[in-house]
Parts: C-alpha cells; structure tokens; sequence
C-alpha cells in the first residue's frame, strides 16, 4: 500500500468537501445560485473549471490509453479536434451561446425544433453524460486500486459517494472553485514533473530512440478509417457540449464568456502537450502495462513523492469534480426540460434545488451500472464523446447557425443520431473496431440537412 499517496488523496478530498459546504453555505441562496453560480463566475475560475471539466479522466485516462497503446503522433491525432473545436467555440459560439440559453442546450433546441426535440436531445444528453460519469466513477476506483491495493468496484464506490455530495452540497459554486484550484496545481505538478520523468528515459533523444518503431507512425497501427473514427468524436462532442457552454452561461457578461474561451484554448494546447509527452515517457519506463488506463499514473507514481503525490490527488478529485459537473448538467435537463417543462412549471426555488439534488443521486446510480458494459475507459469515453456528437451536435449547431433548418430535420437528425449510436455501441458491440461516430455523425448531417430542405415547402404553407 502506497500509504503516502493515500494520506495526499485523502487531505485533498477532505479539503475540498470542506470548502464546498463553505461554499454552498455562503453563496447558494437560490436555484439559479446552485446551477449558474448566480452567473458571476470570475475570469480565473471560469477558465479553470471550463479546463477541468474538459479535463477529467478523459484525457489522463482513456487518451492517455490511446496513446499508450498508439504512440505519440497518434496521440497527437487523436486529440487534435480538441484545440480546433475549442478555438470555433471561442472565435463563434461561446458569446452567442452566453446569450441564448438559461440552463440547458435542450431550450435553444426547443426554440429551432419545438417541444419533442427537447424532450429527446434532453434524453440523448443524459445518456451520453452518464457513460462519462461512469467513467470518472471508474478512473476514481482505478487509483484507489493502485495506491491501497482495494479492489476496484470498491475504489469505484468510495469515489462515486465523495462525488454525490459535492454536487449536492454546492452545485456550481463548490465545483467551480474547487475546479479551477485542482487545475492550477495539476498544472504546476505536470510542468515540474515533466522533466524528471523525461530524465528518467535517458533524456528526449533516448526517449525518442527508446519508443518501437509501431508506435511512433502516424496511425499507430490503425488504419485511416480507424484513426479517424478516435479523432471525430472529440471534436464533435467539443462544439456542442452542454457543460462547457453552462460554464459559459455562469459567466457574468458575453464578452467576458467569449474570453474565457480563449483562455481556455491556450490551456487545453498546453494540456494536451503535457498529458503526451507524460504518457510517452510511461511507454519507455513501463513497456509492458497490463492496464493502459493507468500510464499517466504510473509515470506519476515513479516522481519525487510531493510531486507524484500531488498529480494523483489533483487527479482523483478533478474526476470527482469532473462527474460532479456532468452529473449537475444532466440533473438539470431532467429537471428543467422534463420535470419543470412538463410536470411543474410553477416549481418554486426550494422545490427545484430538492428535486435537482434528488436526482443527482438517482443518475449517479443510473452511472454506476452503465459502467459495466465497457471493457476500458477508452470504450467509455468513445460512447459518450459519439452519442453526444452524433444525437446533438449537428441539430444545434444548425439550430445557431442554419435558417433553413426546421423541426422535420432536426427530429430526424436527433433520433437517427442517437439511435444509430445506441444499436452500434450497445446491441452490436462496437464491430470492426469502428467507431459509432463514422456512421452516426454523417447519418445524423444528413438527416438533418435532408429532412429540412425536402419540408420547407410544408413550413412554408403552415
């Protein structure tokens, strides 16, 4: 048992859970305080949550598998979509996205696509949320299991209960705050870490020399398509992502959104570089991992104790405040765009906070479960990434940026999207090593650009 990393683990969850009852005890006096953190988030928290929530064990888990598996370039592949969505958002859709929603995507998709299409891209959205959660929920029980030796489902669990009470103690707030303090010292961690681990592998040129020749192609050893199908997804998920633009939504203006967004490219290039260059230190010093999930952690765990100590911490709780974020998103669509919309629409704050809380716990359960039909984090991460990017982005960027688009086409896309997802991922088990996305990203454009422009002779007339 690594008694020392645990003792890092533990004051960190402590610390956190603290500050967020302090939190919540301090700035949560309504609703719109719990969801929005009564949109007046400053420019430094928003730029570190928004990272954190990206962040997640996402990219230090699941990519960091790809590119242990793949290597460095087609590491660099794999997250390239990343940087290119993220600046779109910046440069088009962060100001605009301040400016038209109140809490969740699914009420821009109600304006452009009526009242169905809510309902389901709210469904669509929860789905793809809780294959993410269930992920940080994994990430969390993976490093427990490498730091105590405790087996995993029960690292699992312990993580998933420190995750439902932060996001129902604080909402927003505490994540928000909390966020952006785990990202600024992963941050300083990662940049003093790096050059250890890379002196570790002999320097860069025995590094480099060190790496076998399969993983330093291009594809890695995927073909083309393959290839592909791993980058699609992220930057596909990055233009529509509910959460992010809810960060943005918590921002006091839309100026100051649309530099947040600027922030948070910089950030994220910088990220990406790191989370490689880590990771491929690992493909040198631990050749033969059975668990690819946990590279980055290894690589971690072999730094001077105060440095490694507090990667991991960061870690586990940026995924904790991570499922926080996405369990609060997809609570909020339950809530606003089902609950609210058609049950209670005279629900007061106290009802809305109770019922949103209530729900939290109810899809963090729903998480732990879809957690069991995936063989790694990486096959987690893809479902998710390719359900939201498939069933939502194409409708809603269609919904802020094409006039001929209309409830037909956006139904059509919606359903056939998420759909297609769901039979490739879940009933047929991913065939051929192709991911959904390469069928259910065109399917769901076409859908969409089709079932608008053969009905706009009925819009028209109606």
């Amino acid at each position: 048992m690594e008694t020392t990393y645990l003792l890092f683990i533990i004051a960190y969850l402590v610390g956190i859970s603290l500050y967020g009852v302090y939190l919540n005890k301090k700035f949560i006096k309504s609703n719109d305080d719990f969801i929005t953190a009564g949109r007046s988030l400053p420019f430094p928290v928003l730029v570190g949550t928004l990272l954190a929530t990206w962040m997640g064990s996402g990219i230090i888990t699941g990519t960091a598998n790809f590119i242990y598996q793949r290597g460095p370039i087609a590491g660099i592949f794999f997250l390239i979509g990343e940087p290119v969505g993220l600046l779109l958002i910046a440069l088009f859709l962060a100001k605009r996205i301040r400016e038209k929603t109140s809490y969740t995507i699914s009420e821009l998709i109600e304006v452009k696509y009526g009242l169905v299409a809510r309902i389901i891209v709210a469904v669509c959205i929860v789905l793809a949320y809780l294959g993410i959660v269930s992920n940080q929920f994994s990430a969390g029980g993976m490093i427990l299991n490498m730091v105590t030796c405790m087996d995993v489902q029960t690292g699992t669990l312990i993580s998933a209960m420190f995750i439902i009470f932060i996001s129902v103690v604080g909402g927003l707030v505490s994540i928000a705050y909390t966020d952006a303090i785990g990202t600024f010292i992963i941050f300083i961690a990662m940049i003093i870490g790096l050059p250890i681990a890379i002196s570790q592998a002999g320097g860069i040129s025995q590094l480099m020399a060190s790496l076998p020749a399969e993983k330093t192609t291009v594809t890695g050893g995927l073909t083309n398509i393959q290839l592909i199908g791993y980058m699609l997804p992220v930057i596909f998920l990055v233009l529509g992502e509910q959460n992010i633009y809810q960060r943005f939504g918590a921002a006091k203006d839309p100026t100051e959104a649309k530099k947040s967004g600027f922030g948070l490219f910089g950030l994220a290039l910088l990220l990406d570089f790191l989370v490689i260059a880590i990771v491929t230190v690992s493909i040198v010093l631990y050749p033969n991992m059975e668990n690819p999930d946990a590279a980055f952690f290894e690589v971690a765990m072999g730094l001077p104790t105060i440095i490694g100590g507090l990667l991991i911490a960061c870690s586990v709780a940026l995924f904790i405040t991570t499922a926080d974020s996405y369990l609060l998103s997809a609570s909020t669509n339950v809530i606003y765009d089902i609950w609210i919309r058609l049950f209670k629409k005279e629900a007061s704050d106290k009802e809305t906070i109770k019922a949103t809380r209530i729900c939290i716990v109810v899809l963090a359960l729903f998480a732990l479960v879809v957690g069991t039909f995936f063989p790694s984090l990486l096959d987690i991460q893809m479902y998710a990434y390719a359900m939201y990017g498939a069933a939502i982005t194409p409708a809603l960027l269609g919904a802020l940026f094409w006039e001929k688009a209309n409830k037909a086409g956006g139904l059509s896309s919606i359903i056939i999207g998420g759909g297609t997802v769901l039979v490739w991922d879940i009933i047929l088990g991913t065939p051929g090593d192709f991911n959904s996305l390469l069928i259910a990203g065109p399917l769901s454009i076409l859908a969409l650009i089709i079932g608008s422009l053969v009905t706009q002779d009925k819009v028209k007339e109606a």
